[in-house]
C-alpha cells in the first residue's frame, strides 16, 4: 500500500524488528488508508510491552519528538509535527456492567482486534520488514467497507451494553463516512440505548460536535432519534418531533424543519457554532406551542423563551459557557427579525436597529434566516429570498452612507474658530453642516481637505464671517 510505504512507517517497523516484536497499524488510521482520507493519528498494536517499542521508536526518530508514558493504561505516545503515534500491547479486556473502564490484560492479536468496535475499525497492516504491508482481517471489515457498512465483530449487545460510547461512535462513523449502519447492530443500539446514562456528559458532547462538523449533520440526529437516544441525551430536541393536529389542521414537523434549516446551513459555512444555532433556532416551539381559533397553530415569542433556554442547554450538555455560547442564544433571539423585515415595509430605522443589534454577527444571522426557507413551494421560496437580498442591498447602502455620515469632515469646529477669530455659536454648527451635507451629497469629496475649506469660506461670508488675518 503506497500511503504505508514512508520513512516513518519503516522506522517504526525497523524499531520492532529490533526487539524482536511483531508490529501492526490498527484501527481508525488502516480505515482511513483504505478510505483515502487523511490520518494524522497512528495507533499501533504489538505483542508485547507498547511503551517499550514506543522508547525505541522515538530514539530512533530523533531531536523534536517528544515521548509521553502512559504507564498505568500501558500505553505511550510519540509527537512529532507530521504525526501523533501511539503505541500499546495487544491486550484483552472485560467490563464490569456499572463502568465503561475495562480490565486489562495481556492478549493476541486476535484478541485485541476482537475487542474493537467495529470490523472496518479491527483492521491491521503489518508494518515488520517481514511481510511488510499485510492486511489482517478477521472479521470482514474491508468487505463491509465496500459495502459501505457498520457492524461489530462481537455480538453487539456485548459490545455496546460493555461500552456503550460505541453507540455515539456507530452514529458518528455513520455521519461522517455516509455509512449505514447494519441493521442488526442498530437494533442493538435501541436495545441498549439506556446504558448511555453511564457515560459522562464530556465524552458525548466530543460525539456530537464531530457529528456538528460532517458534511451533511442531519443523518446523525436522524439516527440519535430513531435509536432512542436523542431523548436520553438532547430532550429538547426530541421534543420537537412530531406533528399535532386539531380541527384537521396541522403544522410542520420542527424536528425535520430543523435538520433541514441545519443541512442548509452546513453547505454554506463551516462555523459549528453557526450550525448549533440553527439546530436551536426553534427549539422553544414545543413550549410555545399553542392553538388559536382563528389562526391555528401559533408559537408566539418563541425566539426570545428560546434565546433563554440556550444557556441552561450549553449547561447540561457541558458545551462552553462563554462568548460562543452567547453567540448561539443571540442568533436564536435574532432570527425572526430579518423575516419581520421582509413581510413589513423596509425601513431604515428598522434595518439599522437590525445592523446594530447583530453587530459583527450579522452576516451570519442573515446565512441562518435565509437557510430557515425550508418551504416546497418554489415560488414562495424565489419571493422570499428576493425580499432578503432587498434586505441585503438596504444594508449595504445604509451602511455606506452611515460611513460617511459618521466621517469626519476635513475641516473641525475648532479650526473654523481659530481661522475667524470667534470663540463658538450656531453660524459654526452651519458651516461644519455644510460641509457634511456636501459630502453627502457627493459635491466634494470626504477627504478634499481643499474643497472644504473653499466651501467653509464661501458659507462664512454668506453668514457675515471674515478671516481675522484680513
Amino acid at each position: 500500500m503506497q500511503r504505508l510505504d514512508t520513512p516513518l512507517f519503516h522506522t517504526i517497523g525497523e524499531a520492532a524488528d529490533s526487539l524482536d516484536r511483531p508490529c501492526y497499524a490498527v484501527g481508525g488510521c488502516v480505515r482511513d488508508f483504505f478510505l483515502e482520507r487523511p490520518s494524522k493519528d497512528l495507533d499501533f498494536v504489538t505483542v508485547g510491552s507498547g511503551i517499550e517499542l514506543a522508547e525505541v521508536v522515538a530514539a530512533r526518530l530523533g531531536r523534536k519528538t517528544h515521548l509521553t508514558v502512559f504507564r498505568n493504561f500501558g500505553t505511550a505516545q510519540v509527537k512529532r509535527h507530521d504525526a501523533e503515534l501511539e503505541f500499546v500491547g495487544a491486550r484483552k479486556e472485560s467490563y464490569n456492567r456499572g463502568s465503561r473502564k475495562p480490565v486489562v490484560e495481556d492478549g493476541t492479536l486476535e484478541e485485541d482486534l476482537s475487542r474493537r468496535d467495529f470490523t472496518v475499525n479491527a483492521l491491521a497492516l503489518r508494518i515488520n520488514r517481514k511481510g511488510f504491508g499485510e492486511l489482517v482481517d478477521l472479521f470482514g471489515g474491508l468487505d463491509d467497507m465496500r459495502k459501505g457498512i457498520l457492524r461489530t465483530p462481537l455480538d453487539p449487545d456485548v459490545t455496546f451494553s460493555d461500552d456503550p460510547l460505541r453507540m455515539m461512535r456507530a452514529i458518528r462513523f455513520a455521519t461522517q463516512l455516509g455509512f449505514e449502519i447494519w441493521p442488526e447492530t442498530f437494533e442493538a443500539i435501541k436495545r441498549n440505548a439506556g446504558r448511555i446514562s453511564i457515560i459522562s456528559k464530556e465524552r458525548i458532547i466530543d460525539e456530537l460536535m464531530k457529528i456538528m462538523k460532517s458534511a451533511v449533520p442531519s443523518i446523525g440526529w436522524k439516527l440519535l432519534a430513531a435509536s432512542g437516544l436523542l431523548s436520553l441525551i438532547f430532550p429538547e430536541l426530541a421534543a420537537m418531533k412530531g406533528v399535532q393536529v386539531v380541527a384537521g389542521r396541522g403544522h410542520k414537523d420542527n424536528f425535520y424543519h430543523t435538520l433541514a434549516v441545519l443541512d442548509n446551513v452546513a453547505a454554506k459555512s463551516d462555523n459549528v457554532w453557526l450550525r448549533w444555532a440553527a439546530l436551536m433556532h426553534d427549539i422553544a416551539k414545543p413550549v410555545t406551542k399553542r392553538w388559536d381559533e382563528k389562526t391555528g397553530w401559533t408559537f408566539h415569542n418563541h425566539n426570545f423563551i428560546g434565546a433563554k433556554m440556550v444557556p441552561r442547554i450549553f449547561r447540561a450538555m457541558r458545551l462552553p459557557q462563554d462568548q460562543k455560547m452567547k453567540y448561539v442564544a443571540k442568533l436564536v433571539e435574532l432570527h425572526m427579525r430579518p423575516i419581520s423585515l421582509v413581510e413589513d415595509e423596509v425601513t431604515d430605522s428598522a434595518v439599522r436597529r437590525l445592523i446594530n443589534d447583530a453587530g459583527d454577527d450579522l452576516e451570519d444571522l442573515m446565512t441562518l434566516c435565509e437557510a430557515d426557507i425550508t418551504s416546497k413551494n418554489k415560488e414562495k421560496v424565489l419571493r422570499i429570498l428576493d425580499n432578503f437580498a432587498l434586505v441585503r442591498r438596504k444594508m449595504v447602502d445604509l451602511n455606506e452612507r452611515d460611513e460617511i455620515r459618521n466621517l469626519q469632515p476635513p475641516v473641525d469646529g475648532h479650526e473654523i474658530m481659530e481661522i475667524f477669530g470667534i470663540s463658538g455659536g450656531p453660524v459654526i454648527g452651519l458651516i461644519k453642516s455644510g460641509i457634511k451635507n456636501a459630502i453627502l451629497d457627493g459635491r466634494i469629496g470626504a477627504t478634499d481637505r481643499e474643497a472644504a475649506l473653499k466651501l467653509m469660506y464661501e458659507l462664512a461670508a454668506e453668514n457675515g464671517l471674515t478671516p481675522k488675518n484680513q
